[in-house]
Order: C-alpha cells, then sequence, then structure tokens
C-alpha cells in the first residue's frame, strides 16, 4: 500500500506548466494526435483527400515515437491517416472489452496482450525496452541504485501493478529483495515520469526511452542488465477493425525499416 510520511518536511519546488500530454485523459489525447500527431486526415488527403484513418490503441509509452511514425507512415502511405489514443496497456484493453472501435492495439508487454485474446489477431513483437531508475537532475535523496529505493524517507513512485511498468518494477524489486513502499501508484508510466520530472518524487522507475524523452529534465540511474526485465511490445490487428487491411499493413510496417530506425533513435531494442 503506499504510505504517507509524516516525519518528512516536503519540499515546494517551483514548477514550469506541465505538458498537456502528461495530463489528457486518453481520449482527448486521441483527438489530438489525430489533429496534431503528424498523421492528419488533412496531411494524409493532401492532393487527393483522405480514404482511411487508422485507429490504434498504443501503450503510453510509445506516445512521442509513434506520433513520429504516424506521420512517416502516412507519408509513405497517402490516403492513410493514423490516430493514436495512449493510454496504459491495461486500460487500452478495457476499453476493447467496453466496445471502444479500434484497428490496432499495441501493449507494452504480452501478458495484456494476451488478455484482450479472442478480440485480436496474432501479435507479433515490434520493440523491447528495459526499466532504469530516474530521479529529478539534481539527485537530492543521493539515490546511486535499487537498494536505495528502501529508504523510508524516500518519496517514491511506481507505475501500478495492473500496468506492465509496475509489474516489472516489482519484479525487479521483489527479485533484488528491496522492501521499498511507493508514496503513490501511478495509472501509467508517464505519470511516474510526470512527477518525478516536476519534482514531485525523489525517484521513480521508468522505461529506458522514457527517460530519454525527458532528457535533461531528469537524471538517471541504470538498473544492471542482470537485474533487469525485457519488456516485448507486441502488436495486433483488432478482429472488428473497421479497415482491417490497413490495420495488417501498419502492423508489418511496424517492423520495417523506417519504423525499425524511429524506434532505434528513441532507444527502442529491436524484437
Amino acid at each position: 500500500m503506499p504510505r504517507t510520511h509524516t516525519h518528512r518536511t516536503r519540499r515546494t519546488l517551483p514548477a514550469p506548466p506541465r505538458p498537456a500530454a502528461l495530463l489528457l485523459p486518453a481520449a482527448l489525447v486521441l483527438a489530438g494526435c489525430g489533429s496534431d500527431g503528424g498523421a492528419t486526415g488533412d496531411d494524409a488527403g493532401s492532393g487527393g483527400g483522405s480514404e482511411v484513418t487508422l485507429t490504434v490503441l498504443a501503450a503510453a509509452s510509445l506516445t512521442d515515437v509513434f506520433e513520429e511514425a504516424g506521420a512517416a507512415y502516412t507519408e509513405e502511405h497517402p490516403g492513410t491517416a493514423v490516430r493514436f489514443s495512449f493510454a496504459g496497456s491495461q486500460e487500452l484493453v478495457a476499453q476493447l472489452h467496453g466496445g471502444a472501435p479500434a484497428d490496432v492495439l499495441v501493449t507494452a508487454d504480452t501478458d495484456t496482450m494476451a488478455s484482450a485474446a479472442g478480440l485480436t489477431g496474432e501479435p507479433e513483437t515490434v520493440a523491447r525496452n528495459e526499466l532504469v531508475l530516474i530521479t529529478p537532475p539534481d539527485n537530492p535523496a543521493d539515490v546511486e541504485g535499487l537498494a536505495d529505493l528502501d529508504d523510508p524517507g524516500l518519496r517514491l513512485v511506481l507505475a501500478a501493478p495492473e500496468v506492465p511498468a509496475g509489474r516489472y518494477g516489482q519484479q525487479i524489486l521483489r527479485e533484488q529483495g528491496v522492501e521499498a513502499e511507493p508514496d503513490s501508484l501511478e495509472p501509467n508510466v508517464r505519470a511516474v515520469l510526470g512527477k518525478v520530472r516536476w519534482g514531485e518524487a525523489d525517484a521513480g522507475l521508468v522505461y529506458a526511452t522514457d527517460a530519454v524523452v525527458a532528457g535533461d529534465d531528469v537524471h538517471t540511474v541504470p538498473v544492471p542488465e542482470e537485474r533487469n526485465v525485457l519488456a516485448e511490445y507486441p502488436a495486433a490487428t483488432l478482429n472488428e477493425a473497421e479497415h482491417p487491411d490497413e490495420a495488417a499493413d501498419f502492423v508489418s510496417w511496424l517492423n520495417e525499416e523506417t519504423a525499425r530506425g524511429l524506434l532505434a533513435e528513441a532507444g527502442f531494442l529491436a524484437p
């Protein structure tokens, strides 16, 4: 259970305005990516009009790279736009079970994809990822490794165990015998990144690619390879996809040269 500290004076740090992407719910991100995500209907239709708009539900950790990938896909496939909805993987599957329309699902682990069995075609792995520790840039709690996370005075944030990043993080801590008690459990990994990035936490576990996105806004402490996990990102078409042929093509494209290059630049590992 998340803990509450009464013996530690909480620091109040000045924080610049937060990016809207860290605050918007999945439904609004979907609308935003449809118009601003680099793969809009207008963009796809320049010179001839868009014929198809794919709806892709994707894990939150893919936000930045998939916005680039969507634009690249539309450039290579005029007439097909890509609209994204980003959220925790388990939330995406819950949306599907609730009847949300979509063409493609991309999750941050195979277990969550398996929970959508009966709704998707055969998934294929399109990327891999690892976890890292992050702190604010000045590392105020002097976090040097996993063993420091059991400090009762540390403000630690993790993703909730219902999401892949949370399960991976708790697996790492459990296997290393670290009895850390987080101050909060976040609905997705980008929420963890946001709390550390804006000085609301001393440390968090996120994907390596999230630390790349944050750049100098965070200090990164690598998790040794022998103590880390390798997260797999499977992608699959939806059985009820409105555009099944284009959806299958997009999933295949994610393992082609252009997409592989974008994923590698963002810090993802090859499948």
